[in-house]
């Protein structure tokens, strides 16, 4: 079993749980069809969405150094990083340099996978996550289960418990959500007044005139570079944008898309450090410009976070975020997996169905699902292969080659009926059992039950003509 079967396994033993998972993520899918269907121009948005991407990952270095100089010449200091490890080293430098111990952030799947919190936590900065569901998760000692919704698939007992042992909640058994987020506001608060910097992520960088945009619903970026004086941006190469009417054509869609609303509460425009502050944007690569290069799996950096494939993807929603090995999960995490390690990730590779509904949700065509269908033709090169599949592969195609062999197969297969289902049913013989009930083989083959019902079609045929 891979890695995502065992994990997947685990919590499907909590059946109310996955089908309370299933529904949630399905419910903000039928939102995103809703929204979709109130836009007659919903495609073509879709459209030029995938070209701006196009076009500008393939105008890369132009757009980047564009969008140095406009934030330069507005005094904002740019620093860039090749790798994780450069990444974490520049904003560790410019909090030392300020002399900051503790740090309120925005969220940001970037500095997620550069593991910049438990570098920086190793060297006495605190981190404090300010988005609701990233400080509920890192109060549990939790990743991340979804890019958009990181703690939606928590009750409201697991939160309230967690604050009732942080200290955070101080009434008792008082798990209402209004009061659960009243608790965490006033504990932010406090955190926010503390903080020496701010850190937020990017969802678009806008060359044409240096803007950070970042979408959030619950103003915790604003609040993160409002307090401290100094703010600092993590952004990859690939969330530039060309300008103002492109930055449209993306936000009627993210929102849409990734929770099912026309646009997110606050969409925040930082162009320049504050009266009196600083202000440093950090753009990392850490393997972007290799995926660039990649003839075939290059359009996975047109993918703009919005986590509409994995709110569609049957996969994702019945075996959960952390089913996954890679930590961004559902469609697109297996790719930039696969394109992170392959040989660690190729498991997640098996998680899909290819049913293709993530292709129809995601908003710039990146088509997830058929990029996992290419890589699974590439499995072998890197020696993951699953050697049972591949010797039924070939044994499949032998049959299928061989009209005798496959008429015999067909003739045969009824006597496997008499076979008690218990022995049929063995996961150690047959894996794919698990789940599932035995296969029940119909008296005659297809064709023949074809040909038979052509040959009274025309004897019924002849009988009219008769008359």
């Amino acid at each position: 079993m891979t890695y995502h079967s065992r994990k997947a396994a685990e919590f499907l033993k909590e059946p109310e749980k996955i089908t309370h998972h299933d529904q949630t993520f399905w419910s903000v899918r039928s939102k995103q069809d809703i929204m979709a269907s109130e836009l007659p121009e919903w495609e073509d948005l879709r459209s030029h969405a995938s070209d701006i991407k196009k076009h500008t990952i393939t105008h890369l270095a132009d757009y980047l150094e564009q969008f140095s100089s406009k934030l330069e010449s507005n005094g904002v200091i740019v620093h860039w990083a090749k790798d994780a490890a450069e990444f974490n080293e520049i904003v560790y430098g410019i909090l030392s340099e300020h002399k900051v111990k503790k740090l309120v952030k925005s969220k940001s799947m970037l500095t997620e996978e550069c593991q910049m919190n438990p570098y920086l936590m190793q060297r006495g900065i605190d981190v404090v996550e300010t988005d609701l569901g990233e400080r509920i998760l890192q109060l549990m000692h939790l990743k991340p289960a979804h890019i958009v919704m990181p703690a939606i698939h928590l009750t409201r007992d697991q939160v309230g418990e967690t604050f009732e042992k942080m200290g955070i909640s101080k009434e008792i058994g008082n798990h209402d959500p209004t009061y659960l987020t009243r608790c965490a506001r006033m504990s932010l608060r406090k955190e926010f007044m503390e903080a020496g910097a701010g850190m937020t992520g990017c969802n678009f960088g806008v060359a044409a005139t240096g803007d950070c945009v970042v979408c959030t619903n619950e103003g915790n970026a604003d609040m993160s570079t409002a307090m401290p004086k100094l703010h600092i941006v993590a952004m990859g190469i690939e969330k530039v944008v060309p300008d103002y009417k492109s930055l449209a054509v993306f936000q009627r869609l993210l929102c849409r898309c990734g929770t099912g609303q026309p646009t997110t509460t606050y969409t925040s425009h930082f162009r320049k450090a504050r009266p009196g502050g600083e202000m440093h944007v950090v753009i990392v690569d850490n393997g972007r410009s290799d995926i660039l290069a990649n003839d075939q799996h290059w359009q996975t950096l047109k993918c703009i976070r919005c986590g509409a494939c994995m709110n569609t993807c049957p996969v994702y929603r019945r075996s959960t975020g952390y089913s996954y090995s890679y930590f961004i999960p559902g469609p697109i995490g297996v790719n930039l997996g696969m394109l992170h390690d392959p040989k660690a990730n190729s498991g997640n590779v098996s998680a899909c169905s290819l049913c293709l509904s993530c292709n129809f949700a995601c908003p710039a065509h990146v088509d997830p699902g058929s990029q996992i269908y290419l890589w699974r033709q590439q499995l072998e090169q890197f020696g993951t292969e699953n050697k049972e599949k591949k010797l039924m592969s070939l044994g499949m195609k032998t049959l299928y080659e061989h009209p005798f062999l496959y008429d015999t197969a067909l003739k045969v297969a009824p006597l496997l009926n008499i076979v008690p289902e218990k022995l049929m049913n063995q996961p150690a013989i047959n894996p794919w059992s698990i789940g599932h009930a035995a296969l029940r083989f119909a008296p005659k083959p297809f064709h023949e039950l074809f040909a038979q019902a052509m040959e009274e079609k025309k004897i019924e045929a002849k009988k009219e003509e008769k008359k």
